[in-house]
Order: structure tokens, then sequence, then C-alpha cells
């Protein structure tokens, strides 16, 4: 049994009083107005992410899982599709079979976009019978992120399928609709999707909000959007939430869904209705087994020394104290190692811009990257033509972007970028959402030759070439997305690279989560992918250099 005596927040009836705890196996016996001496803290209930890619902390599940409890996170809405488009549902089972033990609840749904067009080259493809057949797994809970918003703006069979075989089995199907307003709105979420965490813009939020739509605050490592989205809170907080999408193990480590309730609070945000968004309104919206602090509820609990600060210094799932003074209580565990990635060789010659036929200067349409967004910009600018091909250029912040396909041979797809401020070397990563094909950003070929290489040979991870040739690499042995090793030496591992790629003249605070972003095809404006580049806003390929 537990006693536990604090001011108690309770977001059903929206009160914050001294009350006294008690817990019985594993769930609340009863919750009393405290009699005597009130302890320091106040408890709320345990939080949730409600829209997260385990994949992108970089970390297995357990040791994600493990990393968040610190922060008094007891579940996390997880789509699992990042090691969909790897592995498959080979991949999902692995998801599943990883974190099977753990208090820690994933709330794993079936990927809806695997891959998230037919526009560029995954490991696996999971069409609507899969999808169907998926859904009826009990380990499997909802339809995960609709990412092909034209198909299911324009009603495409397969989008339907899966749609409506969710609706059929009374599940959540979550959106994915970037700067999607108007009559495409209307005609996207009226397919029944329920959710919204692409909003970069008020005005969007508010537009969504107005159709019912549940909006999910995302705060990530490369999209932040709460700056401007927190001003919703005010206006439609009972259908606000708050998630992270993609944290990258540095941010995960530093804090999660609890310094995201503190930073709105500070912003004003009424207390209740910030905790509300991390915890009633996703336990509710997905049905998630979590406790809401309510006499018979699971006893997830979480004891935090102010709601300004929202420092945890406990936390209990179903009773079990699971984390105190920011050290996670449940042991580690090893982890298995699936992968696929081909064999094989980059070369500089294997990266190379072609310029239009006989050409001596070009028009390229150059992706534009920006710091902590996902969406890009475009710029047409004039460049010269050497000899055939359209070189970086790192005086005027233009370098050369690649992506090579992992699973296949097949030729490479480049484009010019600006952004990533690069004066010398190159990055390259396998975690390149959504199909994770290798991708790079270098000053010069034969240096993003070296970091793409240094990728494929490790069959996976994150690279950095340096401005005297050197080479740094994060494996990723999980599917070329996790590691297998604690949450501190990748977290470490990670700023080491982070480091390295600012002193080669990034001013990104993540850019190797931004990188990874770059072939993501469905948000716009302009991406690459490995067949090409693409315009994310009419969906269609264009050419990266016109006469």
């Amino acid at each position: 049994m537990i006693r536990l005596t604090h001011l108690v927040a309770d977001v059903v009836a929206g009160t914050i009083e001294p009350r006294t705890v008690t817990v019985r196996a594993g769930r609340i016996e009863s919750i009393e107005p405290a009699d005597g001496l009130v302890a320091p803290g106040v408890l709320v209930p345990g939080l949730v992410d409600a829209h997260v890619h385990v994949e992108s902390s970089m970390l297995s599940p357990w040791e994600f899982a493990r990393t968040a409890m610190r922060h008094g996170t007891v579940a996390s809405v997880s789509d699992p599709h990042e090691i969909a488009n790897v592995l498959g549902e080979d991949g999902i089972r692995f998801m599943l079979e990883s974190i099977a033990g753990s208090p820690f609840t994933c709330w794993f749904g079936v990927p809806s976009c695997v891959p998230a067009t037919s526009f560029e080259s995954a490991g696996a493809v999971l069409d609507a019978a899969a999808c169907a057949r998926l859904l009826d797994d009990p380990g499997l809970q909802y339809l995960a992120e609709m990412m092909n918003w034209p198909g299911a703006i324009h009603g495409d069979e397969q989008v339907l399928a899966k749609i409506e075989a969710a609706r059929q089995r009374g599940m959540q199907v979550d959106g994915h609709a970037p700067g999607v307003r108007g009559d495409a709105a209307r005609a996207y979420f009226a397919r029944g999707i329920t959710t919204d965490h692409e909003c970069f813009t008020l005005d969007e939020a508010r537009e969504k909000a107005a159709l019912g739509v549940r909006i999910a605050i995302r705060e990530g490592s490369a999209a932040r959007n709460l700056e401007a989205l927190w001003p919703i809170m005010l206006e439609h907080p009972g259908q606000c939430m708050l998630c992270t999408d993609d944290a990258h193990p540095d941010d995960l480590i530093a804090g999660h869904i609890d310094r995201l309730i503190a930073r709105l609070i500070a912003h004003g945000v009424p207390t209740m209705a910030a905790l509300r968004a991390a915890t009633l309104h996703p336990i509710r919206h997905y049905g998630l087994p979590c406790g809401l602090l309510q006499v018979g509820d699971r006893a997830d609990l979480v004891l935090v020394d102010s709601l300004a600060s929202m420092r945890v210094e406990r936390a209990w799932i179903a009773g079990e104290l699971v984390a105190e003074g920011g050290r996670c209580l449940v042991p580690p565990r090893a982890s298995a190692t699936p992968n696929r990635c081909r064999a094989g060789r980059i070369e500089a010659s294997d990266l190379v811009l072609g310029a239009p036929t006989g050409a001596r200067t070009a028009t390229v349409r150059v992706i534009v990257a920006r710091d902590g967004q996902l969406i890009t910009g475009r710029q047409d600018l004039q460049v010269p033509c050497v000899d055939g091909r359209i070189e970086p250029d790192p005086s005027r912040d233009l370098a050369l972007l690649a992506v090579v396909n992992r699973y296949d041979p097949a030729p490479a797809a480049t484009s010019l970028i600006a952004g990533f401020g690069l004066g010398r070397g190159a990055l390259a990563s396998s975690v390149a959402h959504d199909c994770h094909n290798i991708v790079g950003v270098g000053a010069d070929r034969a240096s993003l030759a070296r970091a793409m290489d240094a990728v494929l040979q490790a069959k996976g991870g994150l690279a950095v070439v340096g401005s005297d040739g050197s080479v740094e690499v994060l494996p990723l042995p999980i599917a070329g997305l996790m590691s297998d090793r604690p949450a501190e030496e990748v977290a470490a591992a990670y700023q080491r690279l982070s480091a390295s790629a600012r002193a080669l003249g990034s001013p990104l605070r993540a850019p190797f989560m931004t990188l990874g972003f770059m072939a993501l095809l469905v948000i716009p404006s302009l991406k690459l992918g490995d067949r090409g580049l693409f315009d994310g806003e009419r969906f269609v390929f264009v050419e990266p250099a016109v006469a």
C-alpha cells in the first residue's frame, strides 16, 4: 500500500486541493481530504506524448521508455512507420516485442503510409489489406497519421480502404495535413480523420480546430511549433494535446512533455488546460489504459515540485515507482538489431548534379532549409555550369544535397540546398524520413561521398566528414534508425556529431534532424527523394535545373 499526502491536481474536476491518495494493488483505492501535514509538491496524472515516432529518439523502444519515464511520461501514442518503411511488418513486430514487459504504455498504431508516397523507394509496402490485418492485432490500437493527404482528399481507393478499416473497428485515425486549408482541409477531415500535429501557424490551427479537429501542439527536435501555436490553448483548450513527434536523444534526456507544460503555463495558459492537454485529452481520445488520478484508476502518478516548473521528483505507473530524482528505476534491457541495407560503395562520381545540355548557366530550383521547421522554402537562382555539372558553392550557402537508395542499387538523386551553412565538409544519415534512404549534404562532392559511404558501410547511422577529411560515425544498428546502446551514450555521441556539424559552419540547432526531413516528400514545398526533386505542394517531380 502507498499513501501520499500532497496537493492533488484533479484534471477531471478541475481542482487543485490537498488530498491523501491511497494506492493498493496498483490502483487508487481512495482520495480523501488531507488531514494533517501536507508534504511538498503536487501530484498530477501520468503524462502522455500524443504523437511520437520512437525511432527518432535513436533509442530502442525499451530505452526510449526508460528515458521518457524520468520526466513523468507514462505513455506515448506511437507510430512505428519509420521502421515499417525499412522492415515492413517485421519491424512493427520488433517494436511490439521490444517494449513487452515494460510498465510504460507504447500505444502503437498501424502505419497508414508505407511508403509515404508512391514517388520514392522504401523497404516495404503496407497496402490496405495489410493494414486491415494489422488493425486486428491486439497490440496495435489506431490508424497512424494519414500522410497521403492528396489521396484522402481525392478519394484514392487504397487510402479510403485503410481509413474505413479503422472506422469499422472503432479506432481513431490520425491526421497529417501540413498547410492544408480551406476546402481541402474540410475534404480531408471529412474522411473521418480526427487529429493534426502539423499546424505551423496559429491561423491554420484555428481553422482546423473550428472543424472539430484535435490539435496536437508539436515541439520536437526539428519542428518546434509551440511558440506559434500556444494561444490556441486559450481559444480551444478542450481540443488540444501535446506531442514531440520526433525527439532526438539529447533533447529527450533534457525534458519531455513535462517541460512543454511548464512553457505553456509560463505563457499564461491556465494550469488545468495545460495539464489536460497532456493527460485527460489524449487518454480519452485514444482510450489509453492510463489513470487520471481518480478513485479506481490505475495508479499512474507524478510528483512534481511545483506546477510552474513541472520538475519531476517521482513517478509511478500502476503503483510501481519507476523514476525518482531524475533516474529511471526500471533496469535496461539488451535489444536485437534487425536491419536491411544493401552492399556497395558511394563515390563522388555518383553524386553529380547535371546541367542542362550545353548551358553555361542554369536556373536551379534550390531547397531552402528552415531551422526548427519541417517545411522548406524555395529559391530559383542562376548558377554557373562547369563541364556539364552544377557544383555546390559554399560562398553562396549552396550545398549539394543527395539521396541514395539504401535497399537496391540505383542512381543517386541530387539538388542544391541553402540553409545548412556548410563552408566545408559534409553530413550524412540513414535517418531520412520516411523511406530512410541515405541522405547527405556537403560543401563538395568528395566530402559528401565519403560521408554517405561511411553510413552505407556502417549499415546505417550518422556521419560527419570534417574539413581535414576525418570521418566520425554514430552507428545505428537497429534498422539504421536506432542504437542498441544506453541513452546517455547515444546522446553524447549525437551531441559530438552535432557539434562537428556546427564546426563546419552550420547554424542549425539540430542539423541531423533537419537533414533527415529533407527527403520527406509529403511536407512542402521542395524535397529530394531517391528518385528526384519533388514539389510537395503539387505532388509532382520537377527538374532541379533548367536552362
